[in-house]
């Protein structure tokens, strides 16, 4: 891995591959291993022909954490992004970001549009402006002393993520009380790179990306059959219709 410094953070990422760049980041409480290269998409990309960047987002993975839930606004963590491309003399990249990456990749578009070509935004739908959900419950189980006490069936699943990734809990659940800023319709509307929204059928944290899809200048939808959130991540489908748009948008034509 190699590590560069940005607002106070050392960010450790990943450069592997030659062609345009795809910039990934990964969701809540993951890291780039878990996200992205355990699942295959930096080889499937790769062998594409991509150019593949991944970051650990701050709090998360091997970069480093702060326990300062002011630190974890989509803004701050899209500014890392943005950092990071600068830092690799990227000038514009593909950009895709699952659940908690997809709102920070709304971010950077929407504050670094220079920088985005297209976006693809997985495990997130109309969630993205309506909400999530109640996710208190979750910074409560990251910070329980005793994970047999934890009675909510998301917080147990968070928790166990947690403590599967040897995460530091107490920086998520700083993370978790900031990142989950609401963009409105209006934002939404302004992003006018082309764009996949892709969500299992079965995840009941996204919401719709027909929703979403439809307040995108150039949105479109895709359903990842029979997934739920954790597990649209690594789909064969969502793999391949994420390859095909991106051969319908080309760097040097997106």
């Amino acid at each position: 891995m190699q590590f560069f410094s940005h607002d106070g953070f050392e960010l450790a990422f990943i450069d592997e591959g030659e062609g345009d760049p795809i910039l990934l980041i990964h969701g809540f409480a993951s890291t780039h291993f878990v996200n992205w290269v355990a699942p295959g998409w930096v080889k499937t990309l790769r062998d594409a022909g991509f150019r593949v960047i991944a970051l650990d987002n701050r709090g998360h993975g091997r970069s480093s954490k702060s326990h300062e839930k002011a630190d974890y606004t989509p803004s701050r963590m899209a500014g890392d992004a943005a950092a990071l491309l600068d830092h690799l003399g990227i000038a514009r990249a593909h950009v895709m970001g699952y659940s908690m990456g997809a709102r920070i990749s709304a971010f950077l578009a929407l504050e670094h549009p220079e920088k985005v070509a297209t976006l693809i935004f997985g495990g997130l739908g109309i969630g993205m402006i309506d909400g999530v959900g109640e996710w208190d419950e979750i910074a409560e189980a990251l910070l329980a002393p005793d994970p047999a006490a934890i009675t909510s069936e998301r917080g147990q699943m968070f928790r166990k993520f947690a403590d599967q990734t040897k995460s530091d809990r107490e920086a998520l659940a700083a993370c978790i009380a900031t990142s989950r800023e609401l963009l409105s319709q209006v934002q939404v509307a302004s992003i006018e790179q082309p764009t996949l929204v892709a969500v299992g059928t079965r995840d009941d944290i996204a919401g719709s990306p027909d929703m979403l899809a439809a307040l995108l200048p150039n949105g479109a939808a895709f359903a990842i059959e029979r997934r739920d959130h954790m597990l649209a991540v690594g789909d064969r489908s969502f793999k391949a219709r994420a390859l095909a748009f991106l051969e319908e948008h080309p760097l040097d034509g997106a």
